[in-house]
Formats: C-alpha cells, sequence, structure tokens
C-alpha cells in the first residue's frame, strides 16, 4: 500500500546501488553509489541491518555497535520423518531447537556466531554440532542432511531494536538492530517508525507503545 502511493508520488526503487558516500549540508544529504549514481534526500532511514553501523559511519553518523551473528539451520530427511503436528521444540539449555517442515525436521544448532556484514553461509561443523545434540534426545536416524543455510541477526548493545532519530542528526533515521525477530516485529515496528516521522493512520495502533524504549538516545 504505501510502496503503491510513494511510487505514485514519483518515488523509485533502486537496487543493487550500494552506498559510497552521503553527505548532509543545508538540510539535504547528497547520496553517491559505489557505480556512479547520485541522490538526494532531506532525510535517511538506515534500514540496512547487519550493515547498519557500516552505512552509519559513511553518513558521518556514530556507530551504535549493532553487531551480526550467524545463525544456522538443515533440512534434514530422518526416519521416521517428523510428525506434522509435532510442535516447535527448544532445547532448554538454548543449545539446539527443531521443527517439520513438509515430511522433513528443520534443524539448528542456535548459534550465535560474531560474524562480518556479508552473505552467511552455514559450516560444517555447526550442521554437526547440531545433529550430534539432536541424537543426544532423539533415537531417529538421520538419512540426509538435504540443504543448509545460515543468516545474519543483528544486535544492538543491550538487545533491543534502534527505532528513531540520531541523536546528532535528525535527518539520519535508525531502524535496525531487530536480532532474530524482524519478520514478526515488522508490521508494528514500521507504524511505530511511521508514526515519528509522518502523519501515519494505519491499520496498526502503536499509540500504547513507548517510542522512547527503542530511541537511539539512550545509547
Amino acid at each position: 500500500h504505501y510502496l503503491a502511493q510513494a511510487k505514485a508520488h514519483g518515488a523509485q526503487v533502486i537496487t543493487k546501488a550500494r552506498l559510497a558516500k552521503a553527505d548532509y549540508r543545508d538540510g539535504v544529504w547528497s547520496l553517491l553509489t559505489q557505480d556512479g549514481q547520485s541522490f538526494k534526500a532531506t532525510r535517511i532511514v538506515n534500514a540496512a541491518g547487519a550493515w547498519a553501523d557500516a552505512v552509519a559511519k559513511l553518513a558521518g553518523i556514530a556507530p551504535l555497535g549493532i553487531a551480526p551473528y550467524r545463525r544456522t539451520v538443515a533440512q534434514l530427511r530422518t526416519t521416521p520423518a517428523p510428525p506434522a503436528s509435532m510442535p516447535l521444540v527448544l532445547d532448554i539449555s538454548g543449545r539446539f531447537y527443531f521443527k517439520p517442515e513438509n515430511g522433513r525436521l528443520w534443524l539448528s544448532p542456535h548459534d550465535e556466531v560474531p560474524a562480518e556484514p556479508g552473505d552467511a553461509a552455514a559450516e560444517e561443523i555447526a550442521v554437526a554440532e547440531a545433529i550430534a545434540r539432536l541424537h543426544d534426545v532423539v533415537d531417529w536416524r538421520v538419512d540426509r542432511v538435504e540443504t543448509k543455510w545460515a543468516g545474519l541477526r543483528s544486535f544492538a548493545p543491550d538487545r533491543l531494536p534502534v527505532y528513531g532519530r540520531d541523536c546528532a542528526n535528525p535527518a539520519f533515521i535508525w531502524f535496525a538492530g531487530q536480532g532474530g525477530f524482524g519478520i514478526q516485529t515488522a508490521p508494528a515496528a514500521a507504524a511505530l517508525l511511521a508514526s515519528q516521522l509522518i502523519e501515519y493512520a494505519g491499520s496498526i495502533d502503536v499509540s500504547s507503545i513507548d517510542p522512547a524504549i527503542y530511541s537511539p538516545a539512550r545509547f
């Protein structure tokens, strides 16, 4: 809905345009990408995930210590196959979790390994550790690791998301540090930020949420 509105007002969605530099002068941002494109803006919303601190530095904004961590998941074929009615199962000590998915088992070692921003890849040792921990609690046979992947979950130092205007430059807005809850919280988080930046009249009521809890000012 909002994307359609933005396009109606002449907005563009530019992809594969890595930021090279951002300068702020006289109330206007001048943005330069690595492929030579240039743009002007009155505000920047930093929703760069694992790259949030890097983008801030390019804009001359002090980083907040938002750090990415790698999380690994593998899809296994097991005997017996996991029942579809089985709920998500988490180890009480946080060493693994697993769940059924279309007749297969999704398994994670619940890892949280510091990583550099980039395309994360699953490491064999992490998958092997997860399977070993699984074998400690079930008697299923792992027939095959069908696929494996990894992603980056980024956290601020206090593990809470960061939503709001930068203290030094209110024209730079943070929207980062969602950790492992970005998908679930995205609608409400977007509504919360929109309520601070524009006249928001969306379907999600965020009036009871204190935005100061997530403000960059806490750092």
